[in-house]
């Protein structure tokens, strides 16, 4: 998604000055996690009348304890290492010298700027917290600067800040952080504050351990399936196995014969087994014997959405953008590249599998959930429970894998409903099976595109219409407007190339009862194959080297030509490879970020494509943490990757056909590539890191399949059978 409201920083985060400086209310009544990580439990001092708290994310205690309110969520992306280093920076003190805390739900104030909403995605963490989180630090360190000179009744200007203490080079004094906390806390705040030079850095820029690491090797940190509050029990479940059908009949006598099973819950569309642990739940969920109402999509099949797709495509759509005049250049045009694409259903199968853990009480409950989207999940449970949302206490716990899955939460009203006829807390746990086959999938796209070309080859004219659905008009109506939405648009309409006539139209189908979501890179994993794989047949057509076509459309985004000079030096680009091996490019400019790749396949006879080599030259901006982007680059080229060779959900009788990792193939261990990640300097504003990866990696490994054996596929995944030597 991008989703821009330019304004200042605060009234951007749709927050008051006064509601940004305040912290008691928003910061208390989170779970904490006590790990061997930097993580601090806000009961400790909360009651210390010298803690010093000058906005919703820093908290200094008398003792000379700081504590770090994270107001994004950790889910593998170390935003737990690079947003403290943002509040360090200006703060001077050092990472060692912190401790985090998982924000509450608070939509005021820790509201995503960039969304509108409490909700970490979209690449945007380094984006949306890059002057707010600076400023919160700045904030605090001008407020302990003027408590020591106020104490020293000397000059600010003449004392300076340093590893978390206050320093008076003149007189040689010194105090820390703690000694100054309740006087800071006295003291007035300032309108503006002054941030840091770039040139006057210590911690951004520089590469820095992730705090959450030992944590996570030693078995300590938190996840949400880890969560057991006392006297927990368990519970897995059956939902129907079409979308939108309905429980007819439950046989639980067996069930409830298992040892270990203490209840059956039935809910509308779904059976659950409460059980004290999950190998009984499950058990007793093999043990039941139910009978289903289908519903209305009873005999849905994938061919059936496929088709509703491309006949969408035959008829106007909501323009998202045009340039020039796309018929008249068309009409005048040498030559015409034209072609339907199409990309599948795709699931998240996150590593750690969906759960959440509720507690129903008189009156409200407690839940434990790894959740992207915490005031969402706060409002759902009430909602369910008929309760004002401050009655619903969430404790936010890492996450194995979000991927955009967890910026949905209905998984915690599944869990709430089932909770609601427990007694006592009750772990609710989706089996892999049903995970996949209850997903929030990626769109299914379908694209009609047709390109003019004039005598030298270059495009003159560019007309793209493209069908699916809309996930930001389900999860942020007010978002959607005009039948557009800018997630579903992104990498569509903001091409780095230079062509005069551009014309681009979306239609927006709803797949009858298939519930579609955020996956990582939404718009981007769709546009950016299909613009880039259609830019690879333009070369081809002009008869012109792929870089070098790219090149000569990049007059005006030298950022971009960049980029796509150093992929393409680093990779080796035009020296030869052996038969049935080739090398594909990418280039791309989405979630604020430059991003140019090269892939190298090797083709079997059989069809079988691996990719052994990938390079990837990265402008994402000012850079917080080079690890992090190295990593997150690295990753997203994994999750890509496994999306082009085997990523598809496909239905058949209104069911999903793909139930585990055997159906649903990740790539292995000795199928992963090589991959380098080489980053361009860059004064610019950070651009987002998380999906860059994916999106472009794609289009690069179908590109390179097309330069290793002549043929062009533009459908995904890949399909061995078509690339068969006969």
């Amino acid at each position: 998604m991008t989703l821009a409201h330019t304004n200042s920083d605060l009234a951007q985060a749709g927050l008051s000055r006064r509601g940004f400086l305040r912290a008691g209310a928003g910061v208390s009544g989170g779970l904490l996690l006590s790990l061997n990580l930097p993580f601090a439990s806000r009961e400790s001092d909360a009651a210390s009348a010298d803690t010093f708290e000058p906005n919703a994310f820093i908290r200094i205690g008398g003792d000379g304890q700081i504590v770090l309110t994270m107001p994004y969520v950790e889910m593998g992306q170390g935003t737990y290492t690079s947003i403290p280093m943002l509040i360090a920076e200006e703060l001077e003190v050092g990472l060692n010298q912190v401790r985090l805390e998982h924000a509450p739900p608070n939509e005021e104030l820790y509201v995503n700027p960039l969304l509108g909403v409490q909700a970490t995605g979209n690449s945007n963490a380094m984006r949306g917290a890059w002057q707010p989180l600076r400023k919160a630090g700045a904030t605090a360190r001008t407020m302990l600067i003027a408590a020591a000179a106020k104490r020293w009744n000397v000059d600010p200007a003449s004392c300076r800040a340093e590893n978390g203490e206050v320093h008076h080079q003149a007189s040689g004094r010194s105090l820390g952080y703690g000694a100054l906390a309740a006087d800071a806390a006295r003291m007035p705040v300032p309108e503006s504050v002054t941030l840091k030079k770039p040139a006057d850095f210590k911690l951004i820029g520089t590469p820095a351990k992730r705090l959450d690491t030992p944590a996570k090797v030693n078995g300590t940190a938190l996840y949400g399936i880890d969560a057991r509050p006392p006297g927990v029990k368990i519970a897995t479940l059956a939902q129907s196995p079409v979308f939108g059908g309905r429980v007819k009949r439950v046989d639980d006598a067996a069930a409830k014969a298992v040892k270990g099973v203490r209840q059956i819950v039935r809910l509308d569309d779904a059976v659950a087994v409460v059980a004290d642990h999950m190998g009984a739940a499950k058990k007793g969920l093999a043990a039941l014997t139910i009978e289903w109402d289908e519903g209305p999509h009873a005999k849905l099949a994938t061919a059936a959405v496929a088709r509703e797709l491309e006949s969408a495509t035959t008829k106007p759509g909501a323009v998202a953008q045009n340039v020039g005049d796309v018929g008249k250049a068309m009409a005048g045009a040498s030559t015409k590249v034209e072609g339907t694409y199409q990309l599948p259903f795709l699931a998240h199968a996150t590593m750690e599998p969906m759960n959440c853990t509720v507690h129903v009480r008189q009156g409200g409950c407690e839940i434990w959930v790894g959740s992207q989207a915490l005031g969402r999940a706060q409002a759902a449970a009430a909602k369910v429970l008929g309760v004002p949302p401050e009655k619903v206490v969430v404790h936010n716990q890492l996450l194995g894998g979000g991927f955009g899955r967890r910026l949905d939460v209905d998984g915690v009203i599944r869990a709430v409903e089932i909770a609601k006829q427990v007694d006592g807390p009750v772990k609710i746990v989706w089996t892999r099976e049903e995970d996949i086959q209850h997903d929030m999938y990626r769109p299914y796209w379908f694209d009609r595109i047709s390109v003019g070309l004039d005598q030298t080859g270059k495009p003159v004219a560019w007309n793209n219409r493209f069908a699916g659905s809309s996930v930001i008009a389900r999860w942020l109506p007010p978002a959607f407007k005009n039948g557009l939405d800018p997630d579903t648009t992104e990498g569509a309409i903001d091409l780095v190339y230079d062509i005069p006539n551009f014309h681009v139209e979306y239609v927006r189908v709803e797949p009858p009862g298939i519930p579609t979501a955020f996956w990582r890179s939404v718009g981007p994993s769709h546009n950016v194959f299909v613009t880039e794989s259609v830019i690879d047949e333009l070369a081809a057509a002009a008869k012109q080297d792929p870089v070098e076509y790219r090149r000569s459309l990049l007059a005006k985004s030298p950022r971009a030509k960049a980029v796509l000079d150093l992929a393409a030096a680093k990779s080796g680009w035009g020296q030869p490879l052996p038969k049935g091996s080739g090398r594909g490019v990418s280039l791309q400019l989405v979630f604020g970020s430059y991003l140019a790749q090269v892939a190298e396949v090797e083709v079997a006879k059989d069809g079988a494509v691996r990719v052994s080599h990938v390079v990837c030259a990265m402008d994402c901006g000012a850079i917080v943490n080079p690890d992090t982007v190295r990593a997150q680059i690295q990753s997203g080229t994994m999750f890509g990757a496994t999306a082009a060779l085997y990523g598809e959900i496909t239905l058949k009788d209104g069911r999903v056909e793909q139930t585990n990792f055997d159906t649903y193939q990740m790539l292995r261990i000795n199928e992963a590539p090589a991959i380098e990640v080489h980053i361009v300097q860059s004064s610019e504003p950070p651009g987002g890191m998380g999906e860059t990866g994916t999106s472009g990696i794609v289009p690069a490994i179908s590109n390179a399949i097309f330069a290793a054996t002549g043929k062009r596929l533009r459908k995904m995944p890949v399909d061995a059978a078509l690339l068969k030597q006969t």
